[in-house]
C-alpha cells in the first residue's frame, strides 16, 4: 500500500464508519453501530501511528493534491494532503482520544434510543478534524474547520428535546459564526494579496509581504500582516473559546460527556491552535499580532479560571479548566514558542481527556447527580475512577516528572523570556493560574473523593443536578442515589479507556520533551525567528535533560505555587469548610461577578441578541409585512383588484348594453374624426 492510499484512509475510515452508522444505524442494530465506527477510528489511529514512525525514522513528508475541485482566474480550490511531523502528531493524538470515546461511549450510552446517531456524530467528528489537520490549502482548512462546527452543534444539543441544550448549540453554532467570519476575512485578504490558498506558496511570498499596508479606512494605514494575523487569529478566538468569544464552551457541557472528552480534550477546542502553529511563518513577520494573541491568552488562562474556583457542576469545573489551558497554550502562541504550545496541546488532550471521562464515570457511579456538593468519600467505591482522577489533577497541576509539568513549566518560561509587550502581564497571569487551577483542581478531587458521604446525608434531602440533558435516557436511569443505592464502579468499557489514558498522561511529556521542544522534531514545519524571538533558543541552552528538569522543579515558584493550592484546598475542604463559607459571605460583590461568569452572557444575550432581534423585529415589521407584503404584493393586489372591480361593471352580459357601447363608441370615432376634419380647414 502506497503512503497516498494510506492518507487516505485515514480520514475515510472514519467517514465510513459514521455514515454505516448514521444511515443504517436502525436496520443493523448497537452492536453493529459501535463495532463499524470503532473499527474506523482504530484503522485511523493504527495508520497515524505508522505515518508517525515513519516520519520520525526520516521518512519524507507529503505536500500534494488529491482531487482538485475548481479553478478559478488561474487559482485551484483543491482536496490536499500536508503530512509532516505536526500533522502526524496532530493526527495520533486526535484519533487515540476519539478511540478511547468510542469504546467509553458503549458503556455511558448503553441505555441512551440515540445510541447509534451518537455513533455516527462523534466519528464523523473524527474525519473532520482529520480533514482539518491534514490539509495543505486554505480552503480545505476551511472546510475541516466548519464541520466541526457542524458537528459540535449536533452533539452538544444532542438531546434535541432539552430546552437547555438547544440553546446551549445554537450559542456555540452562533459565537462560532462571529470567530469564523474573522477568519473568512483573513483568507481572504490571504487570496487577495497572495494571489493563492497553497500553504506552501503563501509562506513563500509572506517575506515579500512583511512591510506591505493596507487602507481599511481612507485615513488609515494598517500593516496588511498584522491584519491577515489578527484576522486569522479570530477564527482561533471563536473555536478555541478565548476571551471574549469563550461563552459557549461551558455550556457544552449540555451533551453527553464523551462528547465534552472529545470537544475539550483532541478536537474544535485544539483546532485554533494548531492553526496558529501551522501559521507561523506568517505571525513571525508580525510583532503586533503576536502581542495580540499573548494578552488575549493571558486573559482567558487566569480569568476563566477564576471562574472554576466557584462551580459545583463536575463537569463545568473541569469546562473552565480546559478554558484556562487553552489560554496557556494561546500565550505561548504569542510568545513565538509555537512548539510548547502544541506540546502542551499534546499532552493536555490526553489528562483533559482523561478528567472529563473519570467525571462521567463518576456521574454513572452517583446514577447521573452531578453536583459536587453530594458526593465525597466515593474513593473506596470507585478505586480505578478514584485513582485515574489523581493522576488526571497532578497532570493538569504540572507535578513534577508528570505530562503537564513539561508543557506547562515550559510556557511559563517561554513567557519570562519574552520581550513583547504583553509579556510582563501574561507572566503574572500564567503564574498566577498555577495557584488557581492546583486550588480548583483538587477542591473537585476532596470533594468528590475524600471527606464525608455527603450522598449519605443527603437521601432525605431533595437531590440537586444540572444535566438536565441525562434525563433523556431511560426512566430507570434516574438522577442521584436513592435511600438504598450506593456508588458503585463503572463498567470495564468506562475503567479502561480511563486506564490507557492515565499511561500517557504521566509518562508521555518525559519522553517528548527533548525532542519536540528543542530537538529537530519540528524542523522545517514551525518558524520562528530566532533574531528577533530569541525565547526558545534561551530555553534550549538551560535544557539538559526531562529528569534535571524535574529536580531542578522543586526550586522555582510554579512548584510551590500548585504546592500552595493544594494544600489550601485541602484545608478549605477537608479541615475548615467553613471558611469557604465565610469567605464567599464577606466577598459577596465579587462572588456575584464569577456567578454570573463576568456578566460577559448578560451582556451578549441582552446587548448583542438583543440588538439582533429586535433590528430583526423592524426589518419583518417594516420590510416584510408593511414594504413588501402590505406595499408591493398585497397593495398590488388591491389596485389590480379595484381597476378589476370598475371594469367588470362593464361586462354585463346584455346584448343591447354591448349595442349601446358600441353605438357610443362609434359616436365618438365620427365626433373624433370630423373633429380632426374642421381643425384642418
Amino acid at each position: 500500500m502506497d503512503m497516498k492510499t494510506i492518507y487516505l484512509l485515514i480520514p475515510l475510515a472514519p467517514l465510513f464508519g459514521a455514515l454505516v452508522a448514521g444511515l443504517f444505524g436502525w436496520a443493523i442494530g448497537r452492536r453493529a453501530a459501535h463495532t463499524v465506527t470503532i473499527a474506523g477510528v482504530a484503522v485511523a489511529f493504527a495508520l497515524s501511528a505508522y505515518v508517525l514512525k515513519t516520519l520520525v525514522d526520516g521518512g519524507a513528508n507529503f505536500n500534494g493534491t488529491v482531487y482538485t475541485w475548481m479553478t478559478i482566474n488561474g487559482v485551484d480550490l483543491n482536496v490536499g494532503f500536508l503530512v509532516d511531523k505536526l500533522t502526524a502528531m496532530m493526527m495520533c493524538v486526535v484519533t487515540f482520544v476519539s478511540l478511547m470515546v468510542h469504546i467509553y461511549t458503549i458503556g455511558y450510552m448503553q441505555e441512551d434510543p440515540g445510541y447509534q446517531r451518537f455513533f455516527s456524530y462523534i466519528s464523523l467528528f473524527t474525519f473532520s478534524m482529520l480533514m482539518l489537520v491534514m490539509a495543505n490549502n486554505f480552503v480545505q482548512l476551511f472546510f475541516g474547520w466548519e464541520a466541526v462546527g457542524l458537528v459540535s452543534y449536533l452533539l452538544i444539543g444532542f438531546w434535541f428535546k432539552r430546552p437547555t441544550a438547544t440553546f446551549a448549540n445554537l450559542k456555540a453554532f452562533l459565537v462560532n459564526r462571529v470567530g469564523d467570519f474573522g477568519f473568512l476575512l483573513g483568507i481572504g485578504l490571504v487570496l487577495a494579496y497572495f494571489g493563492t490558498l497553497d500553504y506552501a506558496e503563501v509562506f513563500a511570498k509572506a517575506p515579500a509581504l512583511k512591510d506591505a499596508t493596507i487602507n481599511l479606512f481612507p485615513s488609515a494605514t494598517w500593516s496588511l500582516m498584522s491584519v491577515t494575523c489578527i484576522l486569522l487569529f479570530i477564527g482561533a478566538m471563536g473555536k478555541s473559546a478565548q476571551f471574549p468569544l469563550h461563552v459557549w464552551l461551558p455550556d457544552s457541557m449540555e451533551g453527553p460527556t464523551p462528547i465534552s472528552a472529545l470537544i475539550h480534550a483532541a478536537t474544535m477546542v485544539t483546532a485554533g491552535i494548531f492553526m496558529v502553529a501551522r501559521m507561523s511563518p506568517l505571525f513571525e513577520l508580525s510583532d503586533t499580532a503576536l502581542n495580540f494573541v499573548m494578552v488575549i491568552g493571558a486573559i482567558t488562562a487566569l480569568f476563566m479560571g477564576f471562574l472554576g474556583v466557584i462551580q459545583n457542576d463536575i463537569k463545568r469545573i473541569v469546562a473552565y479548566s480546559t478554558l484556562s489551558q487553552l489560554g496557556y497554550m494561546t500565550v505561548a502562541l504569542g510568545a513565538s514558542a509555537y512548539s510548547v504550545a502544541v506540546f502542551h496541546l499534546m499532552t493536555h488532550a490526553f489528562f483533559k481527556a482523561l478528567l472529563f471521562l473519570a467525571a462521567g464515570s463518576v456521574i454513572i457511579g452517583m446514577h447521573h447527580d452531578q453536583d459536587i456538593r453530594n458526593m465525597g468519600g466515593l474513593r473506596k467505591y470507585m478505586p480505578i475512577t478514584w485513582i485515574t482522577s489523581l493522576i488526571g489533577s497532578l497532570a493538569l497541576i504540572g507535578t513534577p516528572f508528570l505530562s503537564g509539568f513539561y508543557s506547562k513549566d515550559s510556557i511559563i518560561e517561554a513567557v519570562h523570556e519574552s520581550h513583547l509587550p504583553g509579556a510582563g502581564f501574561a507572566y503574572f497571569a500564567v503564574l498566577a493560574g498555577v495557584f488557581v487551577t492546583a486550588f480548583y483542581s483538587f477542591r473537585l478531587y476532596f470533594r468528590v473523593f475524600h471527606g464525608k458521604e455527603q450522598w449519605m446525608l443527603n437521601h432525605d434531602a431533595h437531590q440537586h443536578h444540572d444535566d438536565h440533558a441525562d434525563e433523556e435516557v431511560s426512566a430507570d436511569h434516574h438522577h442521584g442515589l436513592g435511600p438504598n443505592d450506593k456508588p458503585h464502579e463503572s463498567p470495564w468499557v468506562v475503567t479502561l479507556p480511563l486506564v490507557l489514558l492515565a499511561i500517557p498522561s504521566v509518562f508521555i511529556g518525559a519522553f517528548g520533551i527533548a525532542s519536540m521542544l528543542y530537538g529537530h522534531f519540528f524542523d522545517g514545519v514551525i518558524f520562528v525567528n530566532a533574531e528577533l524571538h530569541p525565547g526558545m533558543e534561551h530555553l534550549k541552552e538551560e535544557f539538559r535533560n526531562a529528569a534535571a528538569m524535574g529536580v531542578g522543579s522543586f526550586t522555582h515558584a510554579p512548584f510551590w505555587l500548585a504546592l500552595a493550592g493544594v494544600v489550601v484546598a485541602w484545608f478549605f475542604y477537608m479541615k475548615r469548610p467553613d471558611i469557604p463559607a465565610a469567605i464567599q459571605a464577606k466577598t459577596g460583590p465579587i462572588n456575584t461577578l464569577l456567578e454570573n461568569k463576568y456578566y460577559m452572557d448578560h451582556i451578549y444575550i441582552n446587548g448583542f441578541a438583543a440588538f439582533g432581534r429586535a433590528l430583526g423585529t423592524v426589518l419583518w415589521k417594516v420590510g416584510d409585512v408593511l414594504m413588501i407584503d402590505g406595499l408591493l404584493v398585497n397593495g398590488s393586489a388591491k389596485v389590480v383588484g379595484f381597476f378589476s372591480s370598475v371594469v367588470r361593471r362593464l361586462q354585463t352580459g346584455y346584448i343591447y348594453h354591448y349595442a349601446f357601447a358600441m353605438i357610443i363608441g362609434a359616436l365618438v370615432l365620427v365626433s373624433w374624426w370630423v373633429f380632426r376634419i374642421l381643425h384642418s380647414l
